[in-house]
């Protein structure tokens, strides 16, 4: 067992690796292309950022499955079978479609009909649902039409969450390195602990994955030096769909009746992952929520579900006061609590310990989900000893002696009555739009001292 885990890693670093090096002279071409889009309305950056980072994180995916493809135990993976291949076609379909739409611009619907595309060559070479299985049911098989449709709906389905949540710098990144970290656990567990061969190509995926956003991310973290657009979001979107659909499609719940004692047993056992990982819901969940609270949103105000806004999760974090990294790892808490949470449950779903565990670990997420709105005060004398975040600021003497009254507390509710400085005090408490927080690029930010003095600090 000890082989195939430093093969894995080996797949992994080069991945990184390759993907880190080709961001640099990406980032250059870039710029050279003229591939920085102005900013627009719901960007959270300040100044131009160049895209295309997907063509870095491309490359380290050829890279990859290259190098897997030549290591003694992962060989057999791509002798086995042809999910690798249709991977690598269907990847670098999406990842063409999205290198025009960084440069140029891709309508949605045209948009859309590329995913469709890129779904339905994957399924011509092999990569597709076979059969579902059904707690307290059994195994039922589908048609070839219920099985194309229904991976055509998870491919587009996970490309687009993924693509959505790419709002902030790293978040995309993060959220799906934590995402197939699990992934890989559940998958490498199926078919080193329980010798089910159909189980490793997804664990190859997985890892490769791994090392895409691993590569990328020293990049992309805040501030960040370039995106990876569309290019990149669909990419690792798309890759992350075909690890779930590799392992709930392919896995035969006959070979897993070999440890579970039956059929009807297997499904029962695994089903706390299985079900979740046929529609990735658990794996990527804030995504899909944020997916599905867009389309609601967004129909509700009578408009197209593709309709841009500043409505997702990171923007409300923005908005509510978090700064962007904060924001950021709030987000990762809850993608690896809710990941994670549920590997472990499919592990030992028994446990009473795991459920206790996560439930407490949500209440940690919602306290700090909501720190912002309790900001606490310390008291005068221990101001020195804490950070500036959390010490009472008083109108300076000036606007006292300019008739604006008793000094007010400029972390108070409320102005000071009838005086103009008052209300320019709550001027400066107004909450500032999510635009100026989270630059994107390097330079001068003093025309936004008021937004950061305003804002909790890391």
């Amino acid at each position: 067992m000890g082989q195939p885990v430093r093969e894995y890693l080996l797949t992994l670093c080069v991945t990184a690796a390759v993907t880190y090096l080709l961001t640099g002279p990406v980032r250059k071409f870039a710029i050279a292309a003229g591939a920085m889009p102005e900013i627009r309305a719901r960007d959270v950056h300040r100044e131009p950022t160049p895209r295309l980072g997907g063509i870095a994180m491309f490359g380290g995916l050829c890279a990859g499955l290259l190098v897997a493809a030549h290591l003694s135990n992962l060989r057999r993976v791509f002798e086995l079978s042809n999910e690798p291949r249709a991977l690598l076609s269907g990847a670098g379909l999406i990842w063409l479609l999205g290198v025009l739409d960084d440069k140029w611009g891709v309508d949605a619907l045209v948009k859309l009909g590329g995913q469709m595309i890129a779904a339905g060559v994957m399924v011509l070479q092999g990569l597709t649902i076979l059969f579902i299985p059904v707690p307290g049911v059994g195994t039922v098989s589908l048609t070839p039409m219920q099985g194309t449709l229904l991976t055509v709906a998870l491919i587009v389905i996970t490309i687009n969450a993924v693509n959505f949540v790419d709002g902030l710098d790293g978040l995309a990144a993060g959220m799906v390195c934590i995402a197939a970290a699990a992934f890989f656990l559940y998958a490498y567990r199926l078919w080193f602990g329980h010798g089910l061969e159909a189980a490793a190509p997804a664990t190859l995926f997985a890892a490769v994955l791994m090392g895409m956003c691993l590569g990328f991310l020293p990049h992309n973290m805040h501030p960040a030096r370039i995106f990876m657009g569309d290019s990149g979001s669909m990419l690792i979107g798309l890759v992350l769909a075909a690890g779930a659909i590799s392992i709930t499609g392919q896995v035969d719940p006959d070979a897993l009746a070999l440890w579970a004692g039956s059929e009807r047993a297997a499904v029962t056992t695994t089903v706390p992952v299985y079900i979740p990982l046929l529609l990735p819901l658990t794996v990527i969940a804030v995504p899909v929520a944020d997916l599905l609270l867009a389309i609601v949103r967004r129909t509700w105000k009578g408009q197209s579900p593709f309709a841009a806004d500043r409505g997702h999760l990171h923007h409300r974090l923005l908005e509510i006061g978090h700064s962007h990294s904060r924001a950021v790892l709030i987000m990762y808490f809850w993608s690896a609590l809710i990941a994670f949470g549920t590997v472990a449950y499919s592990v030992n779903s028994a446990s009473m310990w795991i459920l206790l565990v996560v439930v407490f670990l949500s209440a940690v997420g919602l306290v700090l989900l909501l720190m912002p709105r309790f900001t606490p005060r310390a008291p005068r004398w221990a101001e020195r000893f804490v950070p500036p975040r959390y010490r009472r600021r008083a109108v300076p003497a000036a606007a006292q002696a300019a008739g604006a009254g008793p000094a007010v507390d400029a972390d108070a509710d409320g102005s000071a009555d009838g005086s103009a400085d008052g209300e320019a005090a709550a001027e400066r408490r107004r909450p500032v739009p999510a635009g100026l927080h989270g630059a994107t690029a390097i330079g001068d930010r003093s025309r936004f001292a008021h937004a950061r003095r305003s804002l909790p600090r890391d």
